[in-house]
């Protein structure tokens, strides 16, 4: 199988296939001529390049952790 130009990977391919096929089912319009199943219309979508999709945001760095001596002691009771 050969995967569309966009997609990096078969993982990428079926998870994008599944999310576009459950929006199908649920109503979204089809961008190709419908097949009686939604996951091969999806197909089809990706296919053709007209599902858009992106990678998300990049992951934020952790910030550094903070050295014992400067975090704050517990208030003292009186």
């Amino acid at each position: 199988m050969k995967l569309p130009a966009r997609v990096d990977s078969t993982f990428r391919y079926v998870l994008l296939a599944a999310r576009r096929a459950e929006q199908l089912m649920q109503g979204a319009v089809p961008k190709v001529e419908p097949s009686p199943k939604p996951t091969r219309t999806a197909m089809a979508e990706l296919a053709e390049d007209l599902v858009s999709w992106d990678y998300g945001p990049p992951p934020q760095p952790e910030p550094p952790p903070v050295p014992e001596e400067e975090q704050e002691a517990p208030a003292e009771q009186v």
